[in-house]
């Protein structure tokens, strides 16, 4: 089984286009600022993995002072439906491309380079798709990228995604001996199911369970979970391994200070952090467009706010925005709420938090 990476051209960016006001700085969208990657990669017909070769992009001149941000997709639906789950996440990354593309430009963003998908082909209950190799492989690429650019930005695909994004900051230089590394998961499940193979509900368990056998150290907590969408053998997992929650309930708008503490208190006790956002934590109104609504959900506002607790932290590393299915959206409200996080993400990511030598 394999799975395909595929990469836009130097010269054009498949799925960046929009309105056009104008070419100097203060009139830019991101569609005009994006710059795609150069090279491509497949995985080997024997099933390895290879990551695509090093790219070169570019930027503005003088935007945002050196800074860089890279996006690569993850077109997947294996995991939801190995997790029984409404397929159409695997249409997620080319939907938030187009929501972004008219979405202005801030120049303090810097550069804004695009890497094209990872593609993981859909299999059934007799035949199951390439996901193994697809998260290989997307791990590698990001990895690379983390090590090249301030912050890496994974569109989704189903949120088997972030077992892909976890391998990969754990393989970059980000991460070395001893670093408290941390993933804020906003979302309405813990995703720490027990199975005999990947899915959309594992990725955190498998994260868990690969940081105990490595150098350095893994925290994880979840901002969103519902009470009546986790069984009690899920909550007592994500107590075995240490996890902290706050519930849907509690994280309201009414609570939204506490919340931004709470988020901040668990930021501050980590070195390097991955955001993970989880489309099915908002309101169905907000967010009709995901494998399982909320019934109740986080308002936009309190996620919007944890969002920007981690972009200014100075610690986020890499962020990955999942479970979008433009087959089941309204209006493209989904779509564009996460373009809207996406947006405050990058253009609020602060860089102090360096490198590791």
């Amino acid at each position: 089984m394999t799975s395909e990476f595929s990469a836009p051209s130097p010269s054009s960016a498949p799925g960046w286009s929009g309105r056009t006001d104008g070419e100097t700085a203060e009139h830019l969208r991101w569609h005009q600022v994006v710059r795609a990657a150069s090279s491509a990669a497949s995985l080997p017909d024997d099933g390895s993995s290879a990551a695509a070769s090093d790219v070169a992009s570019s930027s503005p001149s003088g935007a945002g002072g050196g800074r860089s941000t890279a996006l690569v997709g993850f077109s997947s639906d294996e995991g939801v439906r190995r997790n029984s789950g409404r397929i159409g996440a695997s249409e997620g990354p080319h939907a938030l491309r187009a929501a972004l593309s008219p979405l202005s430009y801030r120049p303090e963003t810097g550069a804004l380079s695009d890497h094209g998908d990872v593609v993981v082909r859909l299999g059934d209950e007799e035949h199951p798709g390439d996901l193994e190799d697809g998260q290989r492989a997307l791990g590698e690429r990001i990895s690379g990228l983390l090590d090249e650019h301030d912050l890496t930005v994974v569109l989704g695909g189903g949120h088997e995604t972030a077992y892909a994004s976890y391998q990969g900051l754990a393989g970059s230089k980000r991460v070395g001996a001893g670093t408290r590394v941390g993933i804020l998961n906003l979302d309405a499940h813990f995703d720490l199911r027990e199975e005999s193979h990947a899915t959309s509900g594992t990725p955190f368990l498998q994260a868990l369970r690969d940081a105990e056998g490595s150098d350095h150290r893994l925290s994880y907590a979840v901002v969103g979970i519902s009470e009546a969408n986790n069984t009690r053998a899920l909550f007592d997992t994500a107590s075995e391994h240490g996890v902290a929650w706050v519930t849907d309930e509690q994280a309201q708008t009414a609570d939204i200070t506490g919340v931004r503490r709470w988020v901040r208190s668990f930021i501050d006790a980590v070195d390097v952090l991955y955001l993970t956002i989880d489309l099915d934590v908002l309101p169905a109104a907000v967010a009709p467009g995901v494998s399982a609504p909320a019934g109740f959900g986080v308002p936009y506002e309190v996620i919007h706010a944890c969002a920007l607790e981690a972009a200014r932290s100075g610690k986020l590393a890499l962020a990955d925005v999942v479970e979008l299915n433009p087959s089941l959206d309204v209006d493209g409200r989904t779509a564009k709420a996460a373009a809207r996080l996406i947006h405050t993400i990058v253009s609020r990511h602060r860089t102090d938090g360096g490198l590791l030598a």
